[in-house]
């Protein structure tokens, strides 16, 4: 069966994700387990994918949104339910927010108009944010989800997404799992029966002859501004 791109068309109605890509998780400041992903991202060019993707979503006028995991000092809030949060946690001073663990990388850093949707606990971007929300009021019904991981936020915000009636496309060389061939069949078994995986320049290919749409989105959107609560 042709694989249905026609959810891309509208700018206006698409929002790209990228997941959790900071520099204490997949940057210099990266630790034990993740300096293996960061390694892997280098490796397959991931990276460069990502920011391609996200300079194309920028430039058709397509939401830009940064799904960041990070902690208060005191652990408040936060429950370690699982092995992966037991080992993201052992260090009190790992992943802080408004630390440089927390910040996105530079080849990705936010501009003014992107969002930032931060999360305190959970192992995916909508648990516990104002992410569902902040799309709903954009109109947002198409997520490209990139990013990592494919073993637990990635697929995890997959899965929350359907759930919650929006679109996904996945663009096969902007996201990674470990061990690599285990993402590979991440991709191949799980992911296409949750919407289209297709390289990041299909995508872009069907942005660049795409009208760019007028946008009333604001600048320097953060989820977790207090203020964007009112």
């Amino acid at each position: 069966m042709p694989i249905d791109l026609s959810l891309l068309d509208d700018p206006s109605r698409v929002a790209v994700v990228i997941s959790e890509m900071q520099r204490g998780i997949v940057g210099d400041l990266a630790r034990p387990p993740m300096v293996a992903m960061r390694d892997a991202l280098v490796e397959h060019g991931t990276i460069g994918a990502l920011a391609r993707l996200v300079a194309g979503a920028r430039a058709a006028d397509v939401a830009v949104v940064h799904a960041t995991l990070q902690y208060r000092r005191d652990r408040l809030g936060l429950t370690v339910n699982t092995p992966l949060m037991a080992v993201m946690t052992a260090d009190p001073e790992y992943l802080v927010a408004g630390t440089p663990d927390a910040e996105v990388i530079p080849e990705l850093a936010p501009e003014p108009r992107d969002l930032v949707a931060a999360r305190y606990h959970g192992l995916s971007a909508f648990t516990g944010t104002e992410l569902d929300a902040f799309l709903r009021a954009m109109g947002v019904e198409t997520l490209v989800l990139g990013g990592v991981s494919l073993n637990e936020a990635v697929i995890g915000t997959a899965i929350e997404a359907a759930n919650l009636g929006y679109r996904v496309v996945i663009p096969s060389d902007a996201v990674m799992g470990l061990p690599y061939d285990y993402g590979q069949d991440v991709l191949q078994y799980a992911m296409r029966l949750l919407g289209p995986v297709v390289p990041v320049e299909t995508i872009l290919a069907i942005w660049a002859r795409k009208p760019c749409a007028t946008s009333d989105r604001s600048d320097n959107v953060s989820m977790n501004s207090p203020a964007q609560s009112a």
